[in-house]
């Protein structure tokens, strides 16, 4: 899929150092940069949606105490 973006001025200059410095092209540098803030992305907005639920009372919140038992890490176990 192909998909066209306006660049800033300074980030199309700085992708154009990493090719100039790497030998690596310009759709590389897209692609990681895409995949990397995607990935970010999805665990700003998935942490944030879990953070409403536990607020809202919706999802379950252990405390430390109740985690370590739980997972069994608790050296009193």
């Amino acid at each position: 899929m192909t998909t066209a973006i306006p660049l800033t001025d300074e980030a199309e200059q700085r992708i154009d150092f990493l090719v100039s410095q790497t030998g690596r092209s310009k759709a590389y540098y897209l692609r990681e940069i895409v995949e990397r803030g995607l990935e970010d992305l999805e665990d700003y907005y998935l942490a944030a949606e879990a953070l409403q639920r536990a607020r809202s009372g919706k999802e379950r919140v252990y405390s430390m105490n109740e985690a370590r038992r739980n997972l069994c890490l608790d050296r009193s176990v």
